[in-house]
């Protein structure tokens, strides 16, 4: 379909109503990116997209949350870091070691020891 002055009137008329880009295809009977392109070489003013964006969201700053085995003290992570009440354990912490008794024996579980001729019975 080709666009006539009397096509381009209605299209501008309707545009300037803040009609969709779709509904003005249909009732002019072009598709929406036809109406898009002509609207844009006839330099129609541009409208805001229908789509809602949100605003975009500010990064936080990490919490910095001291890390128990600093101070000596256990460190075992208790919750989840990013809630208000995040913490580590900070027990004494076993000599050479980075968490309290026991969440050492949390941490640190002998492998089983595998045994072929356990296997064979």
């Amino acid at each position: 379909m080709a666009w006539t002055d009397e096509i381009i009137n209605e299209l501008t008329r309707l545009w300037a109503q803040g009609l969709s880009t779709s509904e003005i295809g249909r009732r002019i009977g072009m598709s929406k990116n036809a109406v898009v392109g002509k609207a844009h070489r006839l330099g129609l003013i541009g409208r805001p997209s229908p789509i809602k964006r949100a605003a975009p969201v500010q990064p936080q700053p990490p919490k910095v949350v001291p890390f128990g085995g600093a101070r000596g003290g256990c460190s075992w992570p208790i919750g989840d870091p990013r809630k208000e009440d995040f913490h580590f354990c900070s027990e004494s912490a076993v000599p050479g070691k980075p968490y309290c008794l026991q969440h050492a024996q949390i941490a640190y579980i002998a492998p089983k020891s595998h045994n072929k001729s356990e296997d064979a019975a």
